[in-house]
């Protein structure tokens, strides 16, 4: 009983931030369970930053629960530009990209020191022996990556300069609050070059946008350190685009 509790207490602290934690933490899982659980995910993976998860064009072998830090996606263009694809954060998936065609499709870079747990696909349906209902919640977050590109689409196709970052500053408020992080004081992981390749704006357009929503009183802008002073104006903004568009 105390081993148990002990490997237990061990999950529970390798764990407590992934995106898998709300769900697994609940279960009480049996030794053998937790042993098993334990061969399936892979105690994990360090990388300094700018250093790459994995590359475009290798070959899919897993998927990666981010533990701690911040990485950027992103594709060459045909231009020969990086383009930024997305952020994702502690608590997040990556690699879910590689699943249709067996290799993955952008570069994933961390954008800080981080770490992963890998989760190699070809065990997932073990994984999902030992715990049902991992794979009901994998299927959400595959949800919930689609929902992120149609929000891009929306942004990139329908929004001005000013409604773009707006919502990107409230999509990453509301993803920092829903991890238990300070929703409206926060530090900017990404360049502003980064944030304007994401959102389809130049770099210049970003900057005089953050200062022009200091202006206004809505933010405060110290270098890559963001508080937001009234949040609900940008969110107003944004809604504002949504209904218009619909």
């Amino acid at each position: 009983m105390i081993k148990l509790y002990k490997q237990g207490e061990i999950l529970q602290k390798l764990c407590e931030k992934c995106s898998l934690h709300i769900l697994c933490m609940p279960v009480l899982l049996k030794e053998r369970e937790l042993t098993d659980l334990g061969a399936i995910i892979r105690q994990s993976r360090r990388l300094k930053k700018g250093e790459y998860l994995f590359r475009a064009g290798e070959p899919f072998d897993a998927i990666f629960a981010i533990r701690t830090g911040f990485f950027k996606t992103m594709v060459n263009s045909r231009d020969g530009r990086d383009q930024v694809t997305g952020f994702f954060m502690s608590g997040e998936l990556l690699g879910l990209d590689g699943i249709c065609h067996n290799v993955h499709g952008c570069d994933a870079v961390a954008l800080e020191d981080s770490e992963v747990c890998e989760l190699p696909f070809t065990n997932m349906e073990d994984a999902g022996n030992i715990l049902p209902s991992l794979q009901i919640h994998f299927y959400r977050l595959m949800s919930q990556e689609i929902l992120r590109t149609q929000e891009l689409m929306l942004m990139l196709g329908n929004m001005r300069a000013e409604e773009r970052l707006a919502a990107f500053l409230v999509n990453l408020s509301h993803r920092l609050s829903f991890r238990g992080f300070a929703a409206n004081d926060f530090i900017l992981r990404m360049s502003r070059e980064e944030i304007g390749s994401y959102l389809g704006l130049k770099l210049e357009t970003v900057s005089r946008t953050l200062s022009k929503f200091q202006h206004e009183g809505w933010i405060k802008v110290e270098h890559k350190h963001i508080q937001l002073l009234e949040p609900w104006m940008l969110q107003k903004m944004v809604m504002h685009c949504q209904r218009a568009a619909s």
